[in-house]
């Protein structure tokens, strides 16, 4: 600003860098909110896997792939847990980045509001003394014949100029040494001006980068994840392939078999014609069972 004692511009500035910090500190709670909701999921899985009954009673391969089904399981809560922590500890990095630059930005803050303080009271000094210059400034001309009435009131006149030419004096060098004390305050100002609007460009940039290369990392946690768990998954596919429908109900068979003989056939028996019994009595056959 054209505006010695403004600080608009200043101002604009710190209200970005500030606006900078809450766009910061809204991704800090995200990821803490993430890691909650994570963490939660995570233990709701655990539970899941370890609590609540699945294919008890399957035998063999089958049995085996829900085994692993459920250990996968597991392993994928406990990787939710896991990706909790690390969305934690990204969340106090960004809070101590955070705070980091707040604490370098306060030390040049204070140095810009002193400055601006020394400036804007040096302003109103000067300001002050110009007034009471050009206020002192002798009221009246000479040559007016009313100050040629009585020798008297010349005089009178005389001392009064001469004691107003030495206060006039007086108040010009006061003035001007106002004027040259300001000028140098008014470029100490600029000087300081500029090199902290270096400083917060710089902070910025870093926020920028800070904040965009965070981002990054956080998808690319979740990518890693979604592989991670993808893996988990593949060992359940893998194991899923290993399951043999024919081996399973072998399996069944060889453990719950009571033997290879059926029933021998039930053979007619004529209790009441014993002659006749005699000739039909036959001895019995077993039959063997196949599959």
């Amino acid at each position: 600003s054209t505006d010695l004692t403004s600080t608009v511009g200043y101002d604009s500035i710190i209200q970005h860098l500030n606006d900078g910090r809450k766009n910061c500190k809204e991704f800090e709670d995200f990821l803490k909110e993430r890691a909650v909701i994570e963490e939660k999921y995570g233990k709701e899985l655990i539970n899941l896997s370890k609590k609540k009954p699945c294919g008890q009673t399957e035998l063999n391969t089958l049995k085996r792939s829900l085994d692993v089904f459920k250990q996968q399981i597991d392993n994928v809560g406990q990787g939710h847990i896991q990706l909790a922590q690390t969305l934690r500890e990204e969340a106090k990095k960004m809070e101590d980045f955070r705070e980091k630059q707040k604490l370098h930005r306060k030390k040049i803050e204070l140095i810009m509001e002193a400055i601006h303080k020394n400036r804007n009271l040096q302003y109103k000094k000067t300001m002050e003394v110009m007034e009471t210059c050009c206020c002192s400034l002798p009221y009246g001309d000479q040559t007016d014949p009313v100050f040629c009435f009585s020798l008297s009131y010349f005089w009178q006149l005389f001392l009064k100029l001469a004691q107003t030419k030495s206060a006039l004096e007086d108040s010009d060098r006061s003035y001007q040494q106002n004027v040259t004390t300001l000028e140098k305050i008014r470029e100490e100002w600029q000087k300081e001006h500029i090199k902290a609007c270096e400083f917060f460009e710089t902070q910025e940039c870093e926020r920028i980068n800070y904040f965009r290369n965070a981002l990054w990392l956080h998808v690319n946690q979740l990518s890693l994840d979604c592989v991670q768990n993808d893996e988990k998954y593949e060992e359940i596919r893998k194991s899923l392939e290993m399951c043999s429908i024919e081996k399973d109900v072998d399996f069944f068979v060889n453990l719950r078999k009571t033997g290879s003989l059926a029933p021998a056939p039930v053979v007619y028996e004529n209790y009441y014609n014993t002659q006749r019994n005699a000739s039909a009595v036959r001895s019995p056959i077993t039959v063997p069972i196949s599959r």
